[in-house]
Parts: C-alpha cells; structure tokens; sequence
C-alpha cells in the first residue's frame, strides 16, 4: 500500500510539473518542419492565424495576466522601462500604464480592430509618457536617452529599447509579419531594412532587428507569456519565441550572439518592491553585491544556474545600486535599483 501510495504521488508530481511548465502544444509546428525562407514563413502563418480575437478594451485584463510581475501579482511589468506598476493604474495619465502597440498601429492603419489592433502577441503594458515619446518611431540603434528610462534612446526617426527587451521587440515585429499577410482583408505587413516607414504597413530597421534578436534571446518572462497567451486566450503562440532559429531561416542575420554575458542578463522589476529577480539567458555563474548610496554592501551572494532572487523586504526605501561580476571576474555590471514601498 505504501509502495502504490508513493507512485501515486510520484505520477502526480510528475503531471503537476509537466503542466507547471508546459509549452510547446505536441505537434505545434509539424507543417513546418523542413522548411525554410518564405516555405517556413507561409506555414508559419497557417498555424498562427485565425487566432481568437478580443475587443480593445479587453486588453486591460488580458495584459494584466500576461504581464503579470512575477514577484508581486498585484502589479504588472512595463516594457520599455522594466518598472512594476500596479494592474489598477492604468489609463491616459501621467503615471499610469496603457496599451502599446509595439508595431505601431499607424503602420498599416489597423488602429484598435481585431485582429492586427488587439494581437496581443504585440501589445505590452507602457508607461504612458514614455509610450508618447516612442510614438510610432521605427525600431533602430542611437538618440538621446528617452526622459522615464535609464537605457531607451531616440531620435527624429527610430527608437532603441533597453538591452532586456530588445529581443522580445524582434520578435514581435517578425510575429506580425509571418501572422498578417493580407489575407481576408488584413493588412499585409513587412519588416524592411529602412526607417521612417509610416504610413506604409512596414516597420524597420530588419538589420538592426535581426541583431537584437540573436543578442537578446527568449527569457522566462518572454515564454510564460507566449504560454499564457496560447492556453488562456488568442490560442496562438509567437513561433519565433519558440524558435529564435526560424527568424535567421526566414530573414538571414546572426545567429545567438555570444559575446559579454550581459547582454542576456535581465534585472527586474526596477524600481522593486520586495523582490528582485536577476536572470540569464545563458546560465552562467555571477555574483552580486548590493550597495546602499553609502557605499555600504547591504547584501551580496552567488547567483546559479542563472536565476536568482534577492529579498529586500528588510531593506530601508531609497536608492540602491547592484552589482554583478562574472565568476570569472571578466567583466563587472552595475545597476541602479529604485527600492520603494509596496504598492
């Protein structure tokens, strides 16, 4: 009896884990296999389209469950700045977050209407200034340093997110490239290596695109959610988080980029409440200090298997800076950390 009891909890963990971490539906992608250039972008498209559709206005809820911050499920993570705002505050107001179109909506004149103007594979929650300031500029390096960011730049044509979510950008724009393709009166976009594309249903710049997507691979943020998307709602997924590769079998550009182990590093939310997650891409081994602005480590210890949390529900509000040094003391990173109250 003992013996059946414990196989009984084994299978039960055993499909308690599967579902915990359950992706790629079997099966997903087999039209695809074998393919490449416009044959994998035309079966692509097939799996992916006539997802389910929502109004506008549903989006609130929706993004407040994709976006969902994983450290305090009250609030939700904005893109382009990383900070975790509470699910309630949104709307049009300074301090609040809305719904950015990350291809701009203006570039094929889809505006709010389904399908295009509520894939949520593309919309993510923004603050709303700095949602204002990217308006509906092109995607591309350099500028001045957008006010409201610590790593966003732009200028009169194109706008450059943080290094965290410069890969999840990617993404999106090859998404909406291989899911609208004119059919039933849907708009056709494409992705071209210039800029200042609008009106035209293209987003830019494709060179620049293909960089940040082999520098910035898929983090747990970006698959959870692709996942909660597929399951819960649209029941589509964004392939190209599922496999970078196809991008490069599609458009050409690098493969992943290997370079300083920052570049996969995420650090969020910043400003943080209680908790702040430090992850990598690229599993490797760093250690970390925290420093109050005195100079004096409050906090430090090794990160493995690259994922970590430190806890700062014993820390006093203020402004922190945090410290991450490979293992192998190659190179050093430092980051501003914004402790506040929480919410």
């Amino acid at each position: 009896m003992i013996r059946f009891l414990q196989k009984l909890l084994f299978v039960f963990l055993v499909f308690s884990i599967s579902e915990l971490y359950a992706q790629i539906p079997t099966g997903y992608y087999d039209a695809a296999q074998g393919k490449t250039g416009a044959q994998l972008k035309a079966a692509l498209h097939n799996i992916i389209k006539n997802h389910t559709e929502y109004s506008y206005s549903a989006l609130w809820n929706i993004l407040s469950a994709t976006d969902e911050d994983p450290n305090n499920h009250n609030n939700v993570i904005l893109i382009y700045t990383g900070i975790s705002r509470a699910k309630t505050k949104h709307g049009g107001n300074i301090g609040d977050w809305n719904r950015e179109h990350v291809w701009a909506k203006s570039h094929g004149g889809f505006g709010k209407t389904p399908p295009a103007g509520t894939d949520v594979h593309h919309i993510r929650p923004a603050d709303v200034k700095v949602n204002s300031l990217r308006g509906n500029l092109d995607f591309d390096n350099g500028g001045t340093l957008v006010p409201g960011t610590d790593s966003c730049y732009r200028d009169s044509d194109s706008f450059e997110p943080r290094d965290a979510v410069k890969g999840d950008v990617a993404r999106m724009i090859f998404y909406m490239a291989t899911r609208y393709e004119g059919g039933n009166g849907e708009p056709d976009l494409e992705v071209v290596n210039y800029v200042n594309t609008s009106p035209k249903p293209e987003m830019g710049k494709l060179s620049t695109l293909l960089k940040w997507n082999a520098q910035d691979p898929p983090d747990n943020f970006e698959r959870n959610r692709n996942n909660i998307i597929d399951k819960d709602y649209q029941h589509n997924r964004n392939p190209y988080i599922d496999h970078p590769e196809y991008i490069q079998s599609i458009w050409g550009g690098p493969n992943a980029i290997k370079k300083n182990p920052e570049l996969f590093l995420s650090v969020y939310p910043n400003p943080v409440v209680n908790r702040l997650t430090i992850e990598s891409g690229e599993q490797q081994t760093m250690n970390f200090k925290l420093f109050n602005n005195l100079g004096q480590v409050v906090a430090s210890g090794e990160i493995l298997n690259g994922r970590n949390r430190i806890n700062l529900n014993n820390k006093t509000p203020g402004l922190y800076f945090l410290r991450l040094t490979e293992e192998n003391g190659r190179w050093t990173k430092q980051y501003k950390i914004l402790k506040i109250s929480a919410y």
